[in-house]
């Protein structure tokens, strides 16, 4: 792969403080900003099409579903921003507990319903063109009185057929029906990414970092790859048949899904990889922690 530096118009700016992780769609690459703003950017040239003030700092990737750019803030505020224009639309407090985790669940859309993870161990589900929440359910309990017991932050959650897959911090990996939000099978586990679900399997980076396959009915853990532990890995995604995830000596890492085995591996300048990556069209793209985005061209 050819590596790029694809930072745009941004690149100018080291204040931009980008935060959240990029997503990308059409011609256009979303990202969120500590400083409590949403850029749209060309995918053609990086160029800013448009930016929004939001409700607080954007600490996880923008969703675009049915319009809108969905975006949940760390002050527990889910907000659709206009696709065109990036006008607020609506508002939704979902509310955050006092201790949470730095960052924030993204969230992901079927049927016209927005489904967020939150700081209080819960699951929401919210009707995209109303802004209204029509379920919650709790899949991490206060554990303790120590402080770090109390986190049980929900990482963002994956529907497939009707199913939530949503897994919590000092809590479960949890399946839920997606109309009603009853929880149908549940697994202790504990991670601060996000999970990813494909062709059956639900792949995983525990808290401890060991890149995790389990079984989407049951969650059979079906097998567990432990090099690369304590190195801070990112949420995986699947790239060309392959797990990938970054970590924070600036490494990519491609595992295969069969069994765990490492693949292939490739330094990314020496930055600390920090979001989960994004494959756009013939381009596979991260964000490192010093506010670059990095384009490899396939």
């Amino acid at each position: 792969m050819d590596l790029s530096i694809y930072t745009g118009c941004l690149s100018r700016n080291r204040a931009a403080l980008l935060s959240g992780g990029v997503t990308a769609t059409g011609n256009r690459v979303y990202v969120g900003s500590e400083l409590a703003k949403v850029y749209a950017l060309s995918t053609e040239d990086g160029r800013i099409i448009w930016q929004m003030i939001v409700a607080g700092e954007v600490l996880s990737s923008p969703v675009v579903s049915d319009g809108m750019v969905l975006v949940h803030t760390s002050n527990g505020m889910l907000q659709a921003l206009a696709e065109s224009d990036g006008v607020v639309k609506w508002t939704i407090n979902l509310d955050i507990p006092p201790l949470t985790l730095r960052g924030g669940s993204s969230l992901v859309t079927a049927f016209g319903v927005a489904i967020v993870g939150g700081g209080n161990g819960l699951v929401s589900a919210v009707l995209i063109n109303q802004g209204r929440l029509i379920w919650q359910q709790r899949i991490s309990q206060l554990s303790g009185e120590i402080k770090i017991a109390s986190l049980n932050d929900v990482q963002t959650p994956v529907v497939v057929n009707g199913v939530v897959y949503a897994l919590a911090y000092n809590g479960h990996l949890a399946s839920l029906d997606l109309l009603s939000g009853q929880i149908m099978w549940s697994q202790k586990i504990s991670s601060v990414t996000d999970i990813l679900v494909d062709g059956g399997r639900i792949y995983l980076v525990d808290q401890d970092d060991r890149v995790i396959a389990l079984e989407s009915q049951g969650g059979v853990i079906l097998w567990c790859q432990g090099g690369l532990l304590h190195r801070n890995l990112t949420s995986p995604v699947l790239h060309d048949g392959y797990i990938v995830t970054g970590d924070s000596e600036g490494y990519l890492h491609w595992i295969n899904t069969n069994d765990g085995r490492f693949v292939a591996q490739q330094k990314v300048d020496g930055v600390v990889l920090f979001s989960k990556p994004v494959v756009a069209g013939d381009k596979f793209i991260v964000q490192a922690k010093n506010g670059e985005i990095y384009a490899f061209i396939r």
